[in-house]
């Protein structure tokens, strides 16, 4: 049997084969993940955001960045030196001779191939004289030839060259290892040594550690857990929590600890500037001495956040420090809320402790709006827009115009928006209306049903309850402009005639209402009501009237109320013959015979309309289905529309939060749904259980930004709960016969009463 031999590479050819793939395997994913994206394509949206966003703190910032940044022209050299070095050595290895070459006879003996036996024979002599060592040849040369010659003349050599490509049989399996042959060479065994040390015993249980330790401390959002931890114990300890202990459990989170996290920093001129800034803001509670609230770190993030939300100025080494504050909180105040989220959950399945609070969750989703505008909570909305100062909103809330939030600007008028605004210059006039067109209006419809259910329209005592809201988003100048093309403007005189127009025509839909309430009733109890409303009418006006007040209007109400009667007299008479003639016409009928077909016709449509109706809620069904699966495999950028910001530091994009929740006793009846993805519309689904009781309950969806002030929507959803059906216990469809023979007993006993029915009808 033949054996393994294992050789090293002496001449280093093979190793630069192992060198090239090496490398190739770095470099072509490096490149594709790591090559800097188009500058060109950032810089023209980059351009095309600046009439917009150009006045905000994170464009600004971006500008300066893309600039001034070498890091994608390192990254460049980097990757052209790798694929320089990976090009030098396919070279390299392309111009490497072969190693190996098949072993053939005829090229040994100098050979055409298919040589004759006789013209191998005499070449064989001839080789044989010159390299035979007798006549002073070389030994090596004459046994290769003699091989060569035996190879093709005798027979087994012969045999063993065509199937092994060896005259002397198979030989040992040989296999080259990439790697020089010096690497194992007893001199260097101890350097070699090191380096495998080094590299597996130090370097990756280093790498690997460390990884590994850094990891654990963080949460999938990448929060630290110790932070979680600290959320959930005072949103357990303080569920009803206000704006101001909100800000002070936010900036203990330990991402502001400088032994948490080195990307937080103190400054020695933190005992000097901090001190200053309290001074400035007034009563923060910093004589408070519960930790972690005491603590330098906790003071500095918490002074920096409040003076973010009053537009304050600090210097330059603390604006650093702000600047990482406030883009770290929006993302532990997305944290806090989870937590809240998570308790409110333990607190309805478990019990025993309260759940935090609606307020609170909701102060959470306020902050976020509050940090990113850069605005306290009793701030307008309006400063949200650039050249907006506090001295300028007297212009906006005056009497004429009674503007306190974005909508009213936007449903004013083109004329009163720019009176009102006479402040602003024209450049800075149209700045605000392209801002303000950039805003977000966001439309909500909501579907209320219950899936998985045959009446899914019906409600019942702890039903799971889907409502399925769809969000559609529009620009703010799109609405305002259809607003303006819709509603021309008026005179008072036609603005007043259509006001009585409208109030006409409410009171014509109201009386339509009446009548069609009406109509469902019979005509007699109908003129009894009328009857009834219209007598009372007549000593009203004799007491309006003064003593000498006609009797003509007495007697005119007391004829009018004769003729009513009469008119009701008459309607009862008609309706006395047609219910008697109705009466005549059932009882002309035939037989019973055709009252039971009639009744047969009825159920039939019933049924056909039944099963129409399932149809279609089954096709809907199933439309739903897929859609949820493929928003399951679907995978959405979280790229929307980039939020107008004139203060945070970082670009964000508009998120929003969706929820159902019982403003009455303050709870959340469904989690907040963080929407990510909503670039034009996006449908969602909320489920939570029905209540236990039946009754009448009412819920409201709202809809909160997590970046504007002043644009949250709040819609009511009216739920009408009905007690559950009673569970059968013996239904016919789970009566299933066990054997055939019971199946022919039943069949052969429902003959004997059919035939025994039809006897009884005979007879």
């Amino acid at each position: 049997m033949a054996g393994q031999q294992f050789q090293y590479d002496d001449s280093g050819n093979t190793f630069f084969y192992f060198l090239t793939s090496f490398v190739g395997l770095i470099v072509i994913p490096a490149t594709y993940y790591l090559w800097p994206r188009d500058q060109n394509a950032e810089h023209l949206r980059l351009k095309s955001l600046r009439r917009v966003h150009g006045r905000c703190l994170w464009y600004r910032l971006r500008l300066m960045k893309s600039q001034q940044s070498f890091v994608p022209t390192l990254k460049k050299a980097a990757l052209l030196f790798g694929w320089a070095v990976f090009l030098l050595l396919a070279y390299k290895v392309s111009k490497l001779d072969r190693e190996y070459q098949e072993y053939n006879p005829y090229e040994v003996l100098n050979l055409d191939p298919g040589a004759s036996l006789s013209e191998i024979k005499k070449q064989y002599r001839v080789l044989s004289l010159k390299y035979h060592p007798d006549k002073g040849g070389n030994e090596a040369t004459f046994m290769r030839i003699a091989k060569a010659y035996a190879a093709l003349t005798n027979e087994q050599s012969r045999q063993n060259w065509e199937i092994y490509g060896n005259p002397d049989g198979p030989g040992a399996t040989s296999f080259g290892i990439a790697l020089p042959a010096w690497i194992v060479d007893q001199k260097n065994s101890m350097l070699v040594l090191l380096v495998y040390g080094l590299a597996f015993m130090v370097i990756l249980p280093v790498v690997v550690g460390t990884w590994w330790y850094r990891s654990i401390r963080y949460s999938g959002d990448q929060i630290l857990i110790n932070t979680t931890q600290l959320f959930m114990h005072f949103m357990y300890k303080t569920p009803n929590m206000n704006m101001k202990r909100l800000a002070m459990v936010l900036t203990a989170a330990f991402e502001f600890d400088p032994r948490s996290n080195k990307e937080a920093t103190i400054r020695p001129t933190d005992n000097i500037e901090v001190p200053q800034l309290i001074r400035e803001l007034g009563n923060i509670n910093v004589k408070k001495k519960e930790p972690p609230f005491c603590y330098p770190y906790s003071l500095k993030a918490r002074v920096l956040v409040l003076a973010h939300l009053a537009r304050m100025e600090v210097s330059e080494e603390l604006e650093e420090d702000q600047r990482f504050v406030v883009r770290k909180s929006p993302a532990l105040l997305q944290e806090m809320i989870n937590v809240g989220c998570q308790l409110t959950m333990m607190a309805n399945s478990r019990g025993g402790f309260h759940a935090p609070r609606l307020v609170t969750i909701e102060n959470c989703m306020k902050l976020t709006q509050m940090i990113v505008q850069g605005l306290q909570e009793s701030k307008s909305p309006l400063l949200q827009l650039p050249h907006f100062e506090e001295e300028h909103l007297r212009y906006c809330i005056s009497k004429k115009y009674k503007v306190r939030s974005l909508q009213d600007l936007v449903s004013l008028k083109d004329s009163d928006r720019r009176s009102m605004l006479r402040f602003l210059g024209e450049e800075k006039y149209d700045e605000v209306l392209s801002v303000l067109g950039s805003f977000p209006h966001i439309t909500m419809d909501t579907i209320l049903q219950v899936l998985d259910d045959e009446d899914s329209n019906n409600i019942t005592a702890g039903s799971i309850v889907t409502v399925t809201v769809i969000l559609t988003r529009k620009r703010m100048a799109e609405v305002f402009e259809k607003e303006q093309e819709s509603s021309p403007c008026l005179t008072e005189e036609a603005a007043t005639t259509e006001e009585t127009q409208g109030d006409s025509s409410k009171t014509k839909t109201k009386v339509w209402q009446n009548k069609s309430k009406g109509a469902k009733k019979t005509a007699k109890s109908k003129k009894k009501k009328l009857t009834k409303k219209k007598a009372p009418p007549a000593p009203a006006k004799t007491k309006q009237a003064n003593g000498n007040v006609a009797e003509n209007e007495v007697v005119a109400a007391a004829a009018a109320a004769t003729a009513t009667a009469a008119v009701v007299k008459e309607d009862e008479d008609e309706l006395s013959d047609k219910g008697s003639e109705s009466d005549e016409g059932e009882a002309n009928k035939d037989s019973p015979s055709e009252r039971d077909e009639d009744s047969d016709k009825q159920s039939d449509t019933e049924v056909d309309e039944i099963a129409g109706d399932d149809e279609e809620e089954w096709e809907a069904l199933q439309q739903s289905i897929q859609r949820r699966e493929r928003a399951l495999l679907e995978t959405k950028s979280k790229v929307t529309h980039p939020v107008y910001s004139l203060y945070f530091p970082e670009e964000k994009q508009e998120w929003w939060w969706l929820y159902i929740a019982d403003r009455r006793d303050q709870t959340l009846v469904s989690m907040p749904y963080h929407v990510c993805t909503l670039k034009d519309t996006e449908e969602v689904e909320l489920k939570f259980p029905a209540p236990s009781k039946t009754g009448n309950y009412q819920y409201s969806v709202i809809l909160r930004s997590d970046s504007y002030l002043g644009l949250d929507q709040i819609k009511p959803l009216k739920l009408e709960v009905h007690e559950a059906k009673a569970m059968l216990d013996n239904h016919p469809q789970w009566d299933i016969p066990d054997t055939e023979e019971e199946d022919e007993e039943q069949e052969d006993s429902d003959g004997i009463e059919e035939s025994e029915d039809d006897d009884e009808d005979n007879d």
